[in-house]
Order: C-alpha cells, then structure tokens, then sequence
C-alpha cells in the first residue's frame, strides 16, 4: 500500500503599507531625538523634511506669511494627495495652525513608511 506525503512549505505574509489612512497620529513620536529636533530647531527641521519630500528646500520659510501657516498646510495635503490618504482640508488646517512641528513629524514618518512599503514575514508555526 503506498502512504501519500504532503510537504507544506511556509508561505510568506506580506504586509502593505499601502492604506488610506496616515500610519501614525499627529502626536506619536517614534524618537525622541527626533521629536526634541522639530521643536527646538522647527526651521532646519521643516527645510529638510520638504527636501526629502521634493520640494524646494525654503519651502517652510513661507509659513512666517499669514494666520494658517501655507507651506505646512501644503506639505500635508500633498502627503495626502501623493498617498491617497482620507482626512478632511479643516483637520490639515487645524493641525497647521495649533500643531505644526507635530504635522512635520507626522509627514517624516509617512514619507518613511511609505518608502518601505512592503515587509516579508516569516509564518512559521511555533513549535
């Protein structure tokens, strides 16, 4: 009589950081490092944020115009726009206006979350 054998292998789980909405909220700072740099040095860091996002690197300068700061407001409806993620225009100015440094921080993680947007695991039962 032959016995029939079945090899399974693991297939991988793939995890997509291709959602609609932001991957954090507009206070979870990953490091503090970072987070003490976006407030204490709000300019260099703002410059450099619109650098690694495309933009011209004085971008951030143009928020010292008017009550809600146009180049935050701008940075984030593009992030929204580039990544199709849902939010409304009045969070975007609301969060411009009372939380700028926490919106600068919340598009540097997007832009690396994004960037990274396919991860391999491995599901292996236990065992």
């Amino acid at each position: 009589m032959a016995t029939k054998m079945v090899i399974q292998q693991p297939k991988a789980l793939v995890v997509s950081a291709t959602s609609d909405q932001w991957s954090t909220s507009i206070c979870e700072c990953e490091s503090v490092n970072e987070c003490c740099f976006s407030v204490w040095c709000f300019p260099c860091y703002a410059c450099i944020v619109a650098r690694d996002h495309g933009e011209c690197l004085c971008l951030p300068l143009l928020d010292t115009c008017g009550c809600i700061p146009p180049a935050t407001l701008a940075m984030r409806v593009s992030m929204r726009r580039r990544y199709g993620i849902k939010d409304t225009i009045c969070n975007d100015c609301v969060y411009a206006f009372f939380c700028r440094a926490c919106t600068w921080c919340q598009i540097r993680r997007e832009m690396k979350a994004r960037l990274h947007p396919i991860t391999l695991l491995n599901n292996r039962p236990m065992g």
